[in-house]
């Protein structure tokens, strides 16, 4: 029995002396990098704005008071959508009116019809002279065109009353109302505005110096992050003309579809070309720790300890990510994170 328990007790302790031992090995054996700044010209972080392609300021074409306003800001509408209703009621009389006058101008020119069918019966069998026909065609003709014009007047009322009900022109957003129910709409005066989400772009300002270099790479794809999201955009272009104050082009990201953003909010662009040569800070991409929303990398510092710490990333680059904030030239990190996890 004291054999037994004396070759149990010789195992735990050689046991012990491999447990304790591996943290040394671990250590001796982690791997580092060390981080350094470079002016890698590959791509170049721009901050940038949110747009819309299709924003719509929704203004009235006639003078009304508003009297009935059925969305709000942040309401999503279909196309043809009623967004405000203007007051009509002397607009729909106006258009009753034009289509009486229709009906009268249509029975002048039903008698007028008559008419001449007579008159050219007569004038066949000769009871009539030619100048009595005459004056009979010239009133079917006068009649007939008094006709049409009072049937296109109140074609126009008809249209214009339908001003008064301001419809969406497109499935959007309602971001901003202008108006309240009981003010007084003008032709012009914007009443609300949307925008269509399903189609957004980025927009960046660059050196015009730079505005060359990129016209010759818009067929490589470009990363963006807008409000922690990243998305590859595959279509890009840069505007012709220069701001003659800051002395910078446009250049304009469009993002795929199903981007969720809101026009106006910050977004940040990478474009080929780099930064104009500003250093810049990469990391293996082996390097980095990833845990649903957390971006960390170990740090080892002077005394060999690994401490995890978060870091803000950019875009891949190959085998390497860069780092945006977090880290500073000089510090070490683990190139295995498991590894570096592991150490006390």
């Amino acid at each position: 029995m004291s054999r037994r328990f004396n070759a149990l007790a010789t195992a735990a302790l050689a046991l012990a002396s491999v447990i304790v031992s591996a943290p040394a090995n671990a250590a001796e054996a982690l791997a580092t990098w060390t981080v350094a700044s470079s002016n890698f010209q590959g791509l170049g972080s721009h901050d940038g704005t949110v747009e819309a392609v299709r924003q719509t300021v929704v203004a009235a074409q006639v003078a009304g008071a508003v009297v009935a306003l059925p969305v709000k800001a942040g309401d999503r509408v279909k196309a043809g959508q009623l967004l405000a209703r203007l007051d009509a009621r002397a607009a729909e009389q106006q258009a009753g009116a034009a289509a009486a006058q229709v009906e009268a101008a249509r029975a002048a020119q039903q008698v007028a019809t008559l008419e001449v069918q007579r008159q050219r019966q007569l004038f066949a069998s000769r009871f009539i002279s030619q100048a009595a026909l005459d004056q009979a065609e010239a009133q079917y003709k006068t009649a007939t065109a008094q006709a049409n014009a009072q049937l296109a007047a109140a074609q126009a009322a008809r249209t214009e009353s339908g001003y008064f009900a301001v419809k969406a022109p497109y499935d959007g957003i309602v971001t901003e109302l202008n108006v309240m129910p009981g003010d007084m709409a003008m032709p012009g005066r914007p009443l609300l505005t949307l925008f269509d989400p399903s189609s957004l772009r980025v927009a960046v300002a660059v050196p015009e110096t730079s505005a060359a270099k990129l016209r010759d790479r818009l067929a490589s794809p470009v990363n963006v992050e807008i409000a922690g999201q990243r998305v590859t955009a595959a279509r890009w272009e840069v505007l012709p003309a220069a701001d003659t104050l800051t002395h910078t082009v446009i250049v304009r990201v469009d993002l795929p579809p199903g981007t969720v953003a809101t026009p106006g909010s910050f977004a940040r662009a990478w474009l080929p070309g780099g930064a104009g040569g500003d250093p810049r800070t990469f990391i293996p991409s082996g390097a980095l720790v990833q845990r649903a929303e957390l971006k960390a990398v170990y740090v080892v510092g002077a005394d060999g300890r690994a401490l995890l710490r978060q870091i803000r990333v950019g875009p891949a680059s190959g085998d390497q990510v860069e780092v945006l904030t977090g880290l500073k030239p000089g510090e070490r990190v683990a190139l295995d994170p498991q590894a570096a996890s592991r150490r006390p």
